[in-house]
């Protein structure tokens, strides 16, 4: 894909949707961290219907410690794998008591070093808390990223790489939320939206879905 038709791309994302921004509920660095970090592997509506209870009671560092390991759980059970994820939380509010005084680190290091939180959570937060220009690939945007031919790759990390390298800069810091709102709502993985997509006529997949007909 050339240079033209990625800048096209990105100039009709931000033109239908300016100011994009994650669907995760939160008011703090921190609730964006804990909801990032209950996210994987589950939707961010569960994790916003658990967590618009959670951070009534806790939405500090230490406040969540003295909630507990059990109360945690019973706040988050209806979300995947929600054993581990309680320690892990439980674990990473002691790090930022302890280490950085109840604020999120603002380094991708440190970030790292929380319990987990591998490189896209990081990224998350560096970008929507932050405003880090990073690019969190996940499902949809490594799906979105390999099925255009914006930045095909095989692993996520390479897909990162060549998005922040081709992506242009003026589009660097929301291009993370279009992406993965494109491919949560239109480019989705079984049956893309083609026939209602702003971008098929740049787009090099090319099993086109034809529009639906009424009857």
């Amino acid at each position: 894909m050339n240079p033209a038709k990625r800048k096209e791309i990105f100039t009709r994302f931000r033109t239908a949707n300016p100011a994009p921004r994650t669907e995760l509920e939160y008011k703090t660095p921190f609730e964006l961290l804990i909801a990032v970090l209950l996210s994987a592997q589950a939707t961010d509506v569960s994790v916003n219907k658990a967590t618009r209870e959670l951070y009534k009671v806790a939405n500090t560092p230490q406040a969540m410690l003295d909630l507990g390991l059990d109360e945690l759980m019973g706040y988050i059970q209806t979300i995947g794998l929600f054993r581990t994820k309680a320690k892990h939380v439980i674990a990473t509010c002691q790090i930022l008591v302890e280490q950085h005084g109840s604020e999120v680190p603002t380094t991708r290091e440190a970030l790292e070093a929380l319990p987990g939180v591998g490189r896209k959570t990081a990224n998350v937060v560096l970008n929507t808390a932050f405003g880090h220009p990073t690019m969190a690939v996940d499902t949809h945007i490594f799906r979105v990223s390999n099925r255009t031919g914006l930045a095909p790759g095989k692993d996520v990390v390479v897909v990162e790489h060549k998005l922040l390298k081709v992506i242009p800069k003026e589009f660097l810091h929301d291009a993370h939320h279009w992406l993965i709102l494109h491919g949560r709502y239109t480019c989705t993985a079984r049956k893309p939206h083609c026939w209602n997509c702003m971008i098929a006529d740049l787009c090099d997949y090319k099993e086109k879905t034809p529009a639906p007909t009424s009857v």
